[in-house]
C-alpha cells in the first residue's frame, strides 16, 4: 500500500476522466510527490467515477473531481472561483489537456464561439489567465497540442489555417459547408497550432515579468485508444488512416505511456528552468515554423483576451 502524507501542492488536469489526462493523473498519484490532484471535466458523474477508480487503482487518496465546461466562460469562471475559495494546497501546476474535434457540423459554445476553437483554445486561455495569480513560484503549465499543427508532419490531417482569432471564433457563413468534415479537421489542426502559439506567448510574457513559472507544450503523437475521433464516420476514419504515413502508424502510442510522459512535464526536477519548449513525448524538439511567429502569437493573445473579456 502506498504511504501518503498530506499534500502540499495542487495540480489541475482538464479532461482527466479518461485517456491521456487520466493516465497523467495516475502517474502523478504514483509519483510520491504529495500532490492534491484535481480532475476537471464537464461531466461530473464521469469525473467522480474516474476519481474513485484512480483512488482504488493507485491507493492514493488525495484526488478530487470538479466540474469544468470549457465551452462555457461562466463555467470556467465558476471553476476558478471555486478553486480560489476552497481549502486546497497552493496551486503549482495546470495541465491543459481537454480537447475535442467536431467534423460533422458547425457547433457553437454557450458564448457563441465556434466549438473547436472555443474549447481547445479559448476555454483554456481564460482558465490559465484566471488562475495565474494563484500559481506559486516555480509552478508549471503544460498545454497538450498535437503534431497535426505542423504541415511538415505526415499526419493525414489538413494543414492549419490561421488568419486571426476572431475569424476562428466566428467563422463566416458557409465556410465550405459542402465539405464540413474537412473544414472541421482544419479547425482542429488550427486549434492545436493555437495551443502552441499561446504557450510560447505566455512563456515570453512570464519571462518579461521575471516569473519562474514555466510553460511548455506536449505532443502525445498518434494514440489508437482515445475518443478524439468519436465524431468521425467509419468511412472518414478509413480515409484518414489511408492518408497517414505508415511510419506514423507504426510509432503509435497508447494513452497510458503518453500520460506518463505528460506527467513528466509536471514532475521532473530536471525541467525546473525549461520553458517555452515543445516536447514530442519525452523528447524536446521543434514545433512548426509557424508556431514561432511572435506577431501571430501576440495577436492571438490580445484578441483572445478581448473575446473572453479579461482586458
Amino acid at each position: 500500500m502506498q504511504v501518503s502524507t498530506k499534500p502540499v501542492k495542487s495540480v489541475i488536469i482538464t479532461g482527466g476522466n479518461s485517456g491521456l489526462g487520466y493516465y497523467c493523473a495516475e502517474a502523478i498519484a504514483q509519483s510520491g510527490q504529495d500532490w492534491h490532484i484535481i480532475i476537471a471535466s464537464r461531466n461530473l458523474p464521469r469525473v467522480e467515477a474516474a476519481v474513485r477508480k484512480l483512488m482504488a487503482e493507485t491507493e492514493y487518496p488525495h484526488i478530487e473531481g470538479m466540474a469544468l465546461d470549457l465551452a462555457s466562460l461562466a463555467s470556467v469562471r465558476q471553476f476558478a472561483q471555486d478553486f480560489i475559495t476552497g481549502e486546497r494546497p497552493p496551486l503549482q501546476a495546470i495541465v491543459c489537456n481537454a480537447g475535442l474535434q467536431v467534423v460533422s457540423d458547425t457547433l457553437y459554445t454557450e458564448d457563441g464561439f465556434e466549438m473547436t476553437f472555443g474549447v481547445n483554445h479559448l476555454g483554456h486561455f481564460l482558465l490559465v489567465n484566471l488562475l495565474l495569480p494563484q500559481l506559486s513560484d516555480r509552478s508549471r503549465i503544460a498545454f497538450v497540442s498535437s503534431d497535426v499543427h505542423d504541415p511538415d508532419k505526415n499526419t493525414g490531417m489538413p494543414h492549419p489555417h490561421y488568419q486571426n482569432a476572431k475569424a476562428l471564433a466566428f467563422p463566416m457563413g458557409h465556410d465550405n459547408q459542402m465539405n464540413i468534415g474537412n473544414t472541421g479537421r482544419v479547425r482542429y489542426t488550427t486549434s492545436k497550432l493555437c495551443n502552441v502559439l499561446c504557450a510560447y506567448e505566455l512563456s515570453r510574457r512570464l519571462k518579461q515579468q521575471q516569473s519562474k513559472i514555466t510553460v511548455n507544450v506536449f505532443n502525445p503523437g498518434l494514440m489508437g485508444d482515445t475518443q478524439l475521433a468519436r465524431d468521425y464516420s467509419q468511412a472518414e476514419i478509413s480515409t484518414l488512416m489511408a492518408d497517414i504515413s505508415p511510419s506514423v502508424i507504426e510509432q503509435a502510442k497508447d494513452s497510458k505511456t503518453m500520460g506518463g510522459a505528460l506527467a513528466r512535464l509536471i514532475l521532473d526536477r530536471s525541467l525546473n528552468h525549461v520553458t517555452g519548449k515543445y516536447f514530442d513525448g519525452l523528447e524536446e524538439t521543434r514545433s512548426s515554423d509557424e508556431s514561432y511567429d511572435e506577431q501571430k502569437a501576440a495577436e492571438l493573445w490580445e484578441s483572445s483576451a478581448e473575446l473572453v473579456k479579461i482586458h
